[in-house]
C-alpha cells in the first residue's frame, strides 16, 4: 500500500453490496476502513499504543460513536451535542469486542483502541454487523498483531425461510434476530463460530442450529474480502513483547506445587466444598508457597510468576478433573444443576418481586408498573422511538464479597440487562391488552456465575407475582453453559459457576420457554468451535431449562389474577380523532379539570387512544365516564343534570355535559313570565334540563325541568311569552326603566350595560 492510495473492495452478499474503502479517511490511524451498505456508512479505526502497559490483562477498548447527523437529526438537550453513549452504542461496542478479543496474541500488553464512527444511516441496513466486519478489517490491514479476519452476519427467520442480512423493515417479520461471527480454521478451512447473539420468538433449537450453519456462507464471504484487503493493502505486523513469566524457575523451586493444588481441589470436590471455603483453602495454600519463597529470598518478578503459575495450575487441574473424571470442583457432574430456590412477594410495597437462587448465585428482581407516559423515549440512530418494557441489571460490589465505588451502570451491567430484556420481551403483553409501562430491576445479591440467567428467572417470578398477563401464561427460564476442550475431548457443562467461567473455554447463555428459545448469547475464549458442538450444548441447555421452569412453576404456576393493590390502575380506550380537541378543551381546560377532579393521569395519543392512570379503579372509571360524556352527542328529548355557568338578561347557560353548554331562554324558565333570570337561577345552581333542539350551527337549546320560581319573581298578570330559543332571534334584553320614563329605556342605559352583554353573548353563541 502506498501513501495516498485509495482502494475500494466490494462484494455481493445475497443481493446486497457491501464495500470497504481504504486510504481516503483517517490516514494517521494504524488501520482505517469505511464500510458501507446502501446508505449506511461507518468509519472504523484501529490504533495500538507504541509502548506496553503494565497490566495483568489485555487493554482492548472498543467505542461506537453515534453521531446524530448520520440520521439528519440535531441532538436534544440544552447543549445540542452528543453526550454519553446511548445504550445501543454500548451494546454494539460489546458486539464488536467479543469476537475480536480472542484473536489477539496471548500476553500482548499494548493498548488497542477500536472506534466505529457512524457517518450515515439509512434506517434500512443495520450498522452493527457492518461495524464488526469493519473493525476486523481495520485491524487486519494495520500493523497491530491480530489473528483475523473475523466475519459477521445477521440471520433472520421468515415463513419463506432463512435470510442473511435482512433489512431493518424486513426484520419486523422475522421470528429470529441472530448475529453470528466466525473465523476460518487454517487447518480444515472450515468456518468456526466464535460469537453468537440472538433474540427469538420461541424458536426451536433445530431452527437455531440450521440458522448458524446457514450463516457460514455469509461469514466465509466476509472473511474472503478481508483476506483480499490484507494481500493488497495490509501493513507488516509490528514486533511486540508477549508477557511471559519464568514458570520454569517456579517449577524448579516448588516441584510439589502442581500435585498439592490438584490434591486439594480433588479433595474439596469429593467433599462438595462451597466457594468461600474453597477460595480460602486455595488462598492459604498459595500463601504457604509465597512465605517459603520470601524466607528463602526472592524477587518481585519471581513472586509474580509464582502467583501466575499457581493460578494457571488451578485452572489446568480443574479442566483435567472434568475431562478425565467428569468431576467438577464442587462435586457435580457436567450436566448437573446446583440447588434452586424460588420465592415471590418478598417486598410488600413494590408491585411485584421475585427471588431466584441457584447455588450461591442469588438475584432479587423488583417490578414497577406505570402509565404509558412513563415509557422510555429513545434518542439515538435507531428507528425505535420509545419502549414500554425495560429491564435493568445491577451488580454491586458486595455480591462478590468486595468493596468498590458505586457509580452509574457499567458496560457489563448494561449488556446483561439488555440480554434479560431480550429474553423476556417476546412474552410481554401488547399495549392494547395491558396498557402499562413495565420496569424490572434485577439486584444481584450474591454472584457465583450465571447472574444474567438468574435475573431472567427472577424477572419471570416478579412478572407473575405482579399479575402481568404474560402471553400464553408462560414463564422464561435461563441457564448458562460452559465448555472444556482438551485436544480431542470436549465436555459441555451445565450451570457454570465463577471458576468454570474463568478457566473454561465458553460462556453460552440460553433463555426460553418450554416451546423454544427467546435469547442466546455465546462468547468464546478459544478461536471458535463447530456448529456440532453448539448443537450438543443447545440440547443440554434445553433439558436444563425444562428443570428450571419446573422449579419456577412450583413456586407460582401462572400470573396472579389481580394486580398488586399498590399498583396504579390504567384504563385504555379510544375516542374519535375529531373529538380529541373537545377532551382537551381550550388551553387544556377540560383535560385539567378531569385530572384535578378525579386525581388521575390522562394521556391522549394522536390516533385517539386514551390512557387513564389512577390510584384505584373507581377513580379511573369515573374519569373514563367523564370523557365519554364529553364526546357524547346530545339528542333532542334527552335529559341531563346540569350546572349554571353564567346568566344573561335573556337566559342562563347550563353545562349539561362536561365541557358542553346549552342555553335556557328566559321564556323557558317558567310557565309564567319571569322578570330577571337571577331571581330564578344563579351561577353554580344545579338544574335538570331537557334538550329541546340543536340548530344548524350545533348550538343546543334547553328548557328547565322541575324549576321552582318564587312568587315575587313572576310578573303579575303577564302570561309566559312563547319566544323561540333557536338562534335567540326572538330574545330581547329587559332593560330597567328609570322613574318617569313612561316605559322607555333610559338613554344612559341604551347600548350599554345589559344590552352590550347581550350583544356579546349572542355573538359568542
Amino acid at each position: 500500500m502506498t501513501d495516498g492510495e485509495v482502494k475500494r473492495f466490494s462484494t455481493d452478499l445475497f443481493g446486497k453490496t457491501i464495500s470497504f474503502e481504504v486510504g481516503k479517511l483517517a490516514s494517521l490511524a494504524d488501520g482505517a476502513v469505511v464500510v458501507s451498505c446502501g446508505g449506511t456508512d461507518i468509519l472504523v479505526t484501529a490504533m495500538g499504543s507504541k509502548n506496553e502497559v503494565d497490566r495483568d490483562f489485555f487493554p482492548l477498548v472498543v467505542d461506537v460513536e453515534e453521531r446524530m447527523y448520520a440520521a439528519g437529526k440535531i441532538p436534544g438537550g440544552f447543549f445540542r451535542r452528543e453526550g454519553r453513549p446511548s445504550e445501543k452504542s454500548i451494546l454494539t461496542a460489546r458486539l464488536i469486542d467479543r469476537p475480536l478479543r480472542p484473536n489477539f496474541p496471548e500476553g500482548m500488553r499494548i493498548e488497542v483502541q477500536v472506534i466505529a464512527t457512524i457517518l450515515s444511516v439509512d434506517q434500512i441496513n443495520h450498522p452493527d454487523v457492518l461495524a464488526v466486519n469493519g473493525a476486523s478489517a481495520a485491524l487486519c490491514i494495520s500493523d497491530i498483531p491480530f489473528n483475523g479476519p473475523v466475519g459477521a452476519v445477521r440471520v433472520g427467520l421468515f415463513p419463506e425461510g432463512l435470510a442473511i442480512n435482512p433489512t431493518i423493515p424486513e426484520m419486523e417479520r422475522s421470528t429470529l434476530d441472530l448475529v453470528v461471527a466466525g473465523v476460518l480454521d487454517p487447518e480444515s478451512n472450515e468456518v468456526d463460530i466464535i460469537m453468537v447473539e440472538a433474540g427469538a420468538s420461541q424458536v426451536s433449537e433445530a431452527d437455531l442450529v440450521e440458522a448458524m450453519e446457514f450463516s457460514k456462507q455469509g461469514i466465509r464471504e466476509m472473511i474472503r474480502i478481508q483476506q483480499q484487503m490484507i494481500e493488497e493493502m495490509g501493513k507488516p505486523k509490528r514486533e511486540v513483547n508477549l508477557r511471559k513469566h519464568d514458570f520454569e524457575a517456579v517449577e524448579n523451586r516448588f516441584p510439589e506445587l502442581r500435585s498439592k493444588v490438584e490434591g486439594l481441589l480433588r479433595e474439596m470436590a469429593r467433599n462438595q466444598v462451597e466457594k468461600p471455603e474453597r477460595d480460602k483453602a486455595l488462598e492459604n495454600l498459595l500463601n504457604e508457597f509465597v512465605l517459603a519463597a520470601e524466607i528463602e529470598g526472592t524477587t518481585e518478578e519471581f513472586l509474580a510468576a509464582l502467583k501466575e503459575y499457581f493460578d494457571q495450575q488451578v485452572g489446568r487441574c480443574m479442566r483435567r478433573m472434568i475431562v478425565e473424571d467428569d468431576l467438577r470442583v464442587d462435586g457435580r457432574r457436567p450436566e448437573e444443576i446446583r440447588p434452586i430456590t424460588c420465592e415471590v412477594g418478598l417486598v410488600s410495597r413494590t408491585h411485584g418481586s421475585g427471588l431466584f437462587a441457584r447455588g450461591l448465585t442469588q438475584v432479587l428482581t423488583l417490578l414497577t408498573l406505570g402509565p404509558i407516559s412513563d415509557m422510555q423515549r429513545i434518542d439515538d440512530l435507531s428507528p425505535e422511538e420509545s419502549k414500554r418494557f425495560m429491564h435493568h441489571y445491577n451488580f454491586p460490589p458486595f455480591c462478590v464479597g468486595e468493596t468498590g465505588i458505586l457509580r452509574g451502570p457499567r458496560r457489563r451491567e448494561i449488556g446483561h440487562g439488555a440480554l434479560a430484556e431480550r429474553a423476556l420481551v417476546t412474552l410481554i403483553p401488547d399495549e392494547d391488552e395491558f396498557p402499562y409501562t413495565i420496569r424490572l430491576v434485577s439486584e444481584v445479591l450474591s454472584s457465583n456465575g450465571s447472574t444474567s440467567m438468574a435475573s431472567v428467572c427472577a424477572s419471570s417470578l416478579a412478572l407473575m407475582d405482579a399479575g402481568v398477563p404474560l402471553k400464553e401464561k408462560k414463564a422464561v427460564g435461563g441457564i448458562a453453559m460452559g465448555l472444556i476442550k482438551e485436544e480431542d475431548r470436549t465436555v459441555v457443562l451445565t450451570d457454570i459457576q465463577g471458576i468454570e467461567d474463568k478457566y473454561g473455554d465458553m460462556d453460552f447463555k440460553v433463555a426460553g420457554t418450554e416451546d423454544g428459545v427467546t435469547a442466546l448469547q455465546m462468547d468464546m475464549k478459544i478461536r471458535g468451535i463447530s456448529v456440532e458442538t453448539l448443537e450438543k450444548a443447545l440440547e443440554q441447555a434445553r433439558e436444563a431449562r425444562m428443570y428450571v421452569l419446573k422449579k419456577i412453576r412450583e413456586t407460582i404456576a401462572e400470573p396472579r389474577p389481580e394486580l398488586s393493590p399498590y399498583a396504579p390502575r390504567v384504563i385504555a380506550f379510544e375516542v374519535p380523532v375529531d373529538k380529541i380537541r373537545e377532551v382537551i378543551g381550550p388551553g387544556g381546560k377540560v383535560i385539567h379539570r378531569i385530572i384535578t377532579e378525579h386525581d388521575v393521569e390522562l394521556d391522549i395519543e394522536d390516533d385517539g387512544r386514551v390512557f387513564i392512570t389512577a390510584k384505584d379503579l373507581a377513580s379511573a372509571e369515573a374519569a373514563k365516564r367523564m370523557v365519554e360524556q364529553i364526546i357524547r352527542e346530545a339528542q333532542p328529548g334527552e335529559q341531563f343534570e346540569g350546572t349554571v355557568t353564567r346568566t344573561t338578561s335573556f337566559g342562563a347557560f347550563v353545562e349539561y355535559l362536561p365541557g358542553k353548554e346549552g342555553l335556557i331562554h328566559i321564556s323557558k324558565l317558567s310557565d309564567r313570565r319571569v322578570d330577571r333570570v337571577e331571581d330564578v337561577l344563579n351561577v353554580g345552581d344545579k338544574i335538570r334540563v331537557e334538550v329541546m333542539e340543536i340548530d344548524k350551527l350545533g348550538r343546543v337549546n334547553l328548557r328547565g325541568l322541575d324549576l321552582k320560581v318564587p312568587e315575587e319573581s313572576v310578573v303579575a298578570g303577564a302570561p309566559r311569552e312563547e319566544g323561540k330559543a333557536k338562534g335567540f332571534k326572538e330574545a330581547r334584553p329587559q332593560p330597567r326603566h328609570s322613574p318617569g320614563s313612561q316605559g322607555r329605556p333610559s338613554p344612559r342605559n341604551r347600548g350599554k350595560g345589559e344590552g352590550n352583554r347581550f350583544k356579546q353573548d349572542r355573538r359568542n353563541w
